[in-house]
């Protein structure tokens, strides 16, 4: 899985459920946490026009708000940075905190099926990411200071990936990304925009793990995903 080039063949919106396997921890080899030393105190980020690699280092180093006092690792980004899609969810949860990686686990599993369902992998053609890059504790809602201490950090991610397509999971990504306050079953099936780059919402891989009878609307939005792709 998340191989390039690999579709299932037939592949069917329950199959995603069934296809998982038990054991969906990351690989060995995974990045390790940051070990950077965080000063004590809160300070400011300064983004301006920096680069990848500079916004990267900005927020594996951040102690903007509160989150920074609770967390094992910044989860940064996972994926091509020069991808053609760049997926957006909440937070990271205890096995991105864990591994420093975003959406691993078994609802990482299952959204690499989900991309390699439309022949797409973060491998090559994702970039992912999170609206808040530290966890927050218990896994709780992000609260409205931490969004907005992060947003400057996401907003300069979609500018350098520069992506041709955004896939927004979760109400809460799809939510701030569309400016919307409307429930995620009303938001999807709908392509938005988000300064000029189109925007698919569907629901998140950990939901759809609690809740198999959403299979069909998911595969409905990647069908939708691939079709924004492939300029239909």
């Amino acid at each position: 899985m998340g191989e390039p080039g690999f579709v299932p063949e037939g592949l069917e919106p329950g199959e995603l459920i069934t296809l998982l396997s038990a054991s969906a921890e990351r690989p060995a080899g995974a990045p390790a946490a940051s070990s950077r030393t965080v000063p004590a105190g809160r300070r400011g980020i300064t983004i301006g026009n920096a680069d990848y690699e500079a916004l990267r280092e900005t927020a594996l180093g951040c102690t903007r708000c509160r989150l920074s006092d609770g967390r094992k690792t910044v989860v940064f980004s996972d994926g091509n940075p020069s991808a053609r899609l760049m997926v957006i969810g909440e937070a990271p949860g205890a096995h991105e905190d864990e591994t420093g990686l975003p959406f691993v686990g078994q609802a990482g599993k299952l959204l690499d099926l989900m991309l390699a369902s439309v022949d797409l992998s973060r491998t090559d053609s994702v970039y992912i990411c999170n609206v808040l890059k530290c966890r927050p504790p218990g896994n709780r809602n992000p609260l409205p200071d931490e969004i907005e201490s992060c947003t400057p950090l996401l907003k300069r991610q979609i500018e350098l990936v520069s992506p041709e397509v955004i896939m927004a999971v979760g109400s809460f990504a799809a939510q701030w990304l569309t400016e919307s306050t409307k429930a995620l079953g009303r938001l999807r099936g709908t392509v938005y925009g988000y300064h000029g780059v189109p925007l698919v919402v569907t629901y998140h891989p950990a939901a759809l793990l609690r809740n198999p009878g959403w299979s069909r609307p998911v595969w409905d939005d990647l069908q939708l995903l691939r079709r924004v792709m492939d300029g239909k």
